[in-house]
C-alpha cells in the first residue's frame, strides 16, 4: 500500500482550501480521487478532535446563533424513501458564531428540529466559561434548549446567579414562533 508523503498530502490540502474540486484536486496533484476523500475524511476529523479538546473554557460575549440549510443527494421533496435511509435530504448546519471575535465555538449537522437544538446548546454551554448573551432567529426549538442548558446552573454571571432568560431577553426582542 502507497501513503502519501507529508509534501503531497500538504499540496493536496492547499488544493482542497484553494476550493478546488476533489476531482480537480486530483487531476492537479496526480493523486487518486479516493486517496483525495480518504485524505479529507482524515484531516476533517483531525480538525473536529483539536477543536473538540481545544475549544474549552471561552470568555465569549455575544453568541449568534443560526441554521443554515443544505442537502445532501437531492433535496427532501425530491428524495425516495430508500435514498432518505441512506442519509439524502434535508441537512441543516447549526452554528454558533461570537460576534466579536467571529470565532464559531461550536457546530452541528443535522435535521432541524428540538433534538438538535438540545444537543448544539448543550455543547455550547460545555464550551463556554461564563454566561452569554444570546442571539438567534426566534426558532421555536432554541426556546427549549436554552432553557433547558441554562436550568443546570452552568451558565450563570461571575457573582454564581444563574441566568433567569425569558423569550424576549433570547432574541433581543419579542419572541417568533417559525
Amino acid at each position: 500500500m502507497n501513503k502519501l508523503s507529508t509534501e503531497e498530502r500538504a499540496k493536496v490540502v492547499a488544493c482542497l482550501v484553494e476550493g478546488n474540486s476533489i476531482r480537480a484536486t486530483s487531476r492537479i496533484t496526480g493523486v487518486a480521487r479516493n486517496t483525495v476523500n480518504k485524505l479529507l475524511v482524515d484531516l476533517g476529523t483531525a480538525c473536529s478532535n483539536y477543536q473538540a479538546e481545544t475549544l474549552r473554557n471561552l470568555k465569549c460575549g455575544r453568541i449568534q446563533c443560526d441554521e443554515i440549510w443544505s442537502f445532501v443527494g437531492a433535496k427532501e421533496k425530491n428524495t425516495r424513501a430508500a435514498k432518505k435511509a441512506e442519509g439524502w435530504g434535508d441537512i441543516w448546519t447549526w452554528i454558533a458564531l461570537d460576534a466579536d471575535t467571529k470565532l464559531v465555538p461550536c457546530w452541528f449537522i443535522g435535521e432541524r428540529h428540538a433534538g438538535a437544538a438540545y444537543h448544539f446548546m448543550h455543547d455550547l454551554k460545555a464550551r463556554l466559561a461564563n454566561r452569554v448573551q444570546i442571539t438567534t432567529d426566534g426558532h421555536r426549538a432554541y426556546l427549549y434548549a436554552v432553557e433547558d442548558a441554562a436550568s443546570e446552573d452552568l451558565w450563570c454571571d461571575a457573582r454564581g446567579r444563574g441566568s433567569a432568560l425569558q423569550p424576549r431577553n433570547l432574541h433581543g426582542n419579542q419572541a417568533r414562533s417559525n
